[in-house]
């Protein structure tokens, strides 16, 4: 199956049709400047929206960074992703981590075995928007 079949086109309470809203979320403990910080969330923004066929108007992409963190019990750079969305296709999940492992790795320097990622297919009546849910 081809990644377009999961483009979701939902029905607002307004009768306007809205794509469903892919979340990414980035907690990294490497520091990041506000310069830096801004083009990895671009840059983020636009892959989600890629992989998912989504478009980037949609996509919400977060970094938390600096926090204490501990992985294999060093806390060497390493960051931890979740990618949220209405219709995520589980058979993709290897190719979006590899493309966001490489992200991540361009942007942050972060070894792709310190990334761990987490996906999730939200239940359309688990995720809200515009006070309604999908």
């Amino acid at each position: 199956m081809d990644i377009h079949t999961y483009v979701d086109i939902q029905r607002l309470p307004t009768g306007e049709t809205h794509e469903s809203m892919p979340y990414l979320k980035i907690q990294t403990n490497v520091s990041i400047d506000i310069d830096q910080k801004n083009m990895l969330l671009s840059k983020a923004s636009q892959l989600v929206a890629e992989i998912l066929s989504k478009p980037e108007k949609y996509v919400i992409a977060v970094i938390e960074n600096n926090p204490s963190m501990l992985f294999d019990g060093k806390n060497d750079p390493l960051a931890y992703l979740e990618l949220k969305s209405i219709g995520l296709p589980e058979t993709k999940t290897s190719s979006f981590s590899q493309a966001l492992c490489d992200l991540i790795y361009q942007e942050l320097n972060i070894n792709k075995d310190r990334i761990y990622i987490e996906f999730s297919n939200a239940d359309r009546h688990m995720w809200g928007w515009n006070g309604a849910t999908f």
